[in-house]
């Protein structure tokens, strides 16, 4: 069962729009995992994304990012012509995405498209607004009065707005039915096309590998909708939020600010609503990777209003309460748990009883200080091994920037000759392709050798993140055939 990928989010893809989408080039990609023997393609999460751009904050936990429409499908249907979209502005950077461009550009030119579609007459587009309702209506709607509100979140909408007073929203529905449409149209282009690139990846024998946060973000259709979910107020104000407390890395710790959830009404409900969410996944992915997956197991509560994440108090998650009742629903379904972090003994044997693969990362392996439980010889065989995450430098990036004394003890570990730095990537790689983990992961900017420059993310930072982007050129028949090679050479093919 050994088997490898590669890790690349949609967003990273090149596209002649300015940002990573289901065109033609993630289907170049999938053709180049399939002949680098790859069984793999991890992505980030799917949703829409707002302030700070972050696939971890997205307006709703079931909707699909509408960046990700491949607008030469709707040229090719006739519905916007190739001199208008010569006259939008995406961004003039090959190598990074310009959000701001972007945001004031997709939205105009798939207006554009439903405007001509006549899709209320669809009768497939009919049957996804039918089969969705459930998420779609809310999530359509909350948007809607967004917009219409300059696209504060619902906390600052008039009172009747904000706690979904029945007439309220119900003329609201009546106001905004045709801009409600338009997000019903964007799901439906986004769901329609992803299912075919998932497909095709599928037919080639690559599996997705989808990424889930365990939390909502506060500004989303899940808070404002379902506010009996989270620990809010009768004013749907959150009593505590999510993040981390302070450690090596953050002297403030991480302020998530996502509503935390409440857990006795989730088991009260035998945890419905997380039963239709990881149902839903397993549409859209073939193995699902959760997000702070130590969260279930205790979770650390901020008090709402805090300005660090200084003070707070760690509370008792589930446990493996929720996991039996998605398991007994659902069946037994492929997870990884992201069991990154300080774990105490609970955490372990939380996830050791759910039997899912946990996550190392080779480069938390190389402290010279003290032995590393992310050491490959320290492995077992229920795990997924990655060179880093998204949250992590490149390789080239982080060697460039690590202590002498971790760079010497890498290379020894290794067997690495510093002479030869240059295929240091290839050295590390090497390692997670022959440890004993029954996955192995890699960045696709560890591949190609790589710096800083390509990191997609920084904790506990906004404003440049998740904007690299992968040039057109990069992908050669030579570099597939070196990953093969390694592939087959450590049994993962």
């Amino acid at each position: 069962m050994r088997k490898s990928g590669i890790l690349l989010p949609i967003t990273s893809l090149p596209s002649p729009y300015g940002i990573g989408c289901f065109s033609k080039e993630a289907y170049d990609f999938v053709d180049f995992l399939a002949s680098a023997g790859q069984t793999y393609w991890q992505i980030l999460p799917l949703g829409p994304t707002g302030y700070g751009d972050s696939p971890y904050q997205s307006f709703s936990t079931f909707a699909g990012n509408p960046y990700f429409i491949d607008l030469e499908v709707l040229r090719e249907q006739g519905w916007i012509e190739k001199k208008e979209l010569r006259k939008f502005d995406f961004g003039d950077n090959p190598d990074l995405i310009d959000y701001e461009k972007i945001y004031f550009s997709r939205f105009k030119a798939l207006h554009i498209a439903f405007e001509r579609s006549k899709i209320g007459k669809d009768k497939q587009y009919l049957a996804f607004v039918k089969e969705n309702q459930d998420w779609l209506l809310d999530y359509a709607l909350y948007m809607s009065i967004k917009d219409a509100q300059g696209g504060v979140a619902f906390s600052e909408w008039d009172e009747k707005l904000k706690l979904k007073d029945p007439p309220t929203i119900e003329k609201s529905r009546k106001k905004y039915q045709k801009e409600i449409e338009f997000y019903y149209f964007q799901q439906y282009l986004f769901f329609e096309q992803w299912m075919r690139l998932k497909k095709y990846a599928n037919d080639k024998g690559v599996k997705i590998i989808g990424d889930i946060p365990i939390y909502v973000a506060f500004d989303s259709s899940d808070s404002w909708a379902n506010p009996e979910l989270f620990q809010f107020d009768e004013n749907s104000v959150p009593i505590g939020v999510a993040g981390c407390p302070p450690d090596y890395f953050s002297a403030d710790g991480q302020l998530w600010g996502n509503p935390l959830y409440r857990w006795e009404y989730h088991k009260e409900t035998e945890y419905k609503w997380w039963i239709k969410r990881i149902e839903y996944c397993f549409k859209l992915y073939d193995v699902v990777r959760i997000d702070h997956f130590r969260g279930f197991d205790a979770y650390y509560s901020i008090p709402y209003g805090a300005a660090t994440a200084r003070i707070g108090t760690w509370e008792k998650g589930p446990g493996y309460d929720i996991f039996k009742a998605i398991k007994k629903a659902l069946g037994e379904k492929d997870i990884i748990a992201e069991d990154l972090g300080f774990l105490t003994p609970s955490v372990v044997k939380l996830v050791n009883r759910c039997g899912y693969p946990g996550m190392k990362i080779l480069q938390f392996a190389f402290d010279s200080c003290e032995e590393s439980d992310y050491l490959p010889h320290n492995y077992d065989k229920n795990s997924v091994v990655y060179t880093g995450t998204h949250d992590n430098d490149t390789l080239m990036g982080w060697y460039k920037s690590a202590s002498r004394k971790d760079r010497a003890f890498c290379c020894k570990y290794s067997n690495f000759r510093k002479s030869k730095r240059s295929e240091l990537n290839w050295e590390i790689i090497r390692l997670a392709m022959a440890s004993v983990s029954d996955f192995a992961i890699i960045p696709i900017q560890d591949y190609l050798g790589l710096g800083s420059e390509a990191r997609i993310n920084t904790p506990s930072t906004v404003g440049e993140n998740w904007k690299w982007r992968m040039s057109g050129t990069e992908l050669s028949p030579l570099l597939a055939e070196k990953i093969l090679e390694m592939t087959k050479i450590y049994g993962r093919f």
